[in-house]
C-alpha cells in the first residue's frame, strides 16, 4: 500500500514539475532558483500530506495553492538585506519566443507588489475564477477584483497604453 502511494505521487510530481515551475517563475518575476526552491517546498509540504491530497478531487489545484502560499509567505519573510535587482539571470529559451518580450514582461510583473503579482498569475496565467484566486490567497473576492484592478493598471503603465506591440503577430 505505502509503495501505491509512493509511486502516485511520483507520477504526479513528474506530470505537474513543469506547470507549477512555469507559475513559480512567474510569481518570482524570472527568478529561476526562487521558482525552483518553491517547487520543492511544494512537492515537500505535498509528500508529507499526499495521503490526504491523493483523495482530494483537484490534487493540481491544491498544489497550486500551496505553491502561492510558500511564494507570499517567503515575500513577507524576506530579509531587509535583500535588495531586488534589474538585471536578469539567464533563461531557458525554447527559440520560439522573443526574448526581449519575455524580458519586458519579467521586468514589469517584478515591478508589482507581490500580492499583485500573484493575483495576475494566478487569474490570467493559471485562468482561476476570482472566487478561486481568493480562495488560493486567503481573501476576499472583492480584495481579489480590486488587487487585479490595480495590477493591470499598473501594468498599463510600465508597458504603455498600447500592448499590440507585445502581442505576438
Amino acid at each position: 500500500m505505502r509503495q501505491a502511494r509512493a509511486d502516485e505521487y511520483a507520477e504526479f510530481a513528474v506530470a505537474r514539475a513543469g506547470h507549477l515551475y512555469r507559475s513559480a517563475c512567474l510569481l518570482t518575476a524570472g527568478d529561476t532558483y526562487l521558482a525552483e526552491d518553491l517547487v520543492q517546498e511544494t512537492f515537500g509540504r505535498l509528500y508529507l500530506r499526499w495521503g490526504r491530497v491523493s483523495r482530494v478531487g483537484n490534487p493540481a489545484g491544491y498544489a497550486q495553492t500551496v505553491l502561492t502560499r510558500a511564494f507570499l509567505a517567503h515575500q513577507r519573510r524576506r530579509s531587509s538585506r535583500e535588495r531586488a535587482t534589474d538585471v536578469f539571470p539567464d533563461l531557458p529559451g525554447s527559440g520560439d519566443g522573443d526574448a526581449s518580450l519575455r524580458l519586458t514582461l519579467l521586468d514589469a510583473l517584478a515591478r508589482l507588489p507581490a500580492k499583485d503579482r500573484a493575483v495576475v498569475v494566478l487569474r490570467y496565467w493559471e485562468d482561476r475564477s476570482v472566487e478561486e484566486t481568493a480562495d488560493v490567497m486567503n481573501v476576499s473576492s472583492a480584495a481579489v477584483r480590486t488587487r487585479c484592478s490595480r495590477a493591470l493598471g499598473r501594468l498599463r503603465e510600465l508597458l504603455g497604453e498600447d500592448l499590440a506591440e507585445y502581442a505576438r503577430p
